[in-house]
């Protein structure tokens, strides 16, 4: 949130998406991020559930699984090539040979 705060992406731009898996109490996720990036519950997507495997043995369970948020930028192709710039820039390598993206 900070990085974004300082490219000065609006926060009017920003979705948020809780991840979830379908064990896990994905309203009490939504509140528990919204509150610990300072957004309203309304401002989330859909919540997305993952579907249980119950051969998987995983640790992240009971009341402090909060699933994992993900934040996305709306018409974010220009911040994307801006930031993949400054990435180019930092270790030297011409824009889209650094392994980042997508070119």
């Amino acid at each position: 949130m900070r990085f974004l705060d300082l490219l000065g992406v609006a926060p009017e731009l920003r979705n948020y998406r809780v991840y979830i898996h379908e064990t896990g109490d994905g309203e009490a996720a939504v509140r528990w991020w919204a509150e610990a990036v300072d957004v309203p519950p309304n401002r989330f997507r859909p919540t997305s559930f993952k579907k249980h495997n119950p051969r998987t043995v995983r640790r992240n369970v009971g009341d402090r699984y909060r699933g994992c948020l993900a934040v996305s930028v709306r018409g974010s192709r220009d911040l994307y090539w801006y930031v993949e710039g400054l990435v180019a820039g930092m270790t030297g390598e011409a824009p889209g040979d650094s392994g980042v993206g997508l070119s």
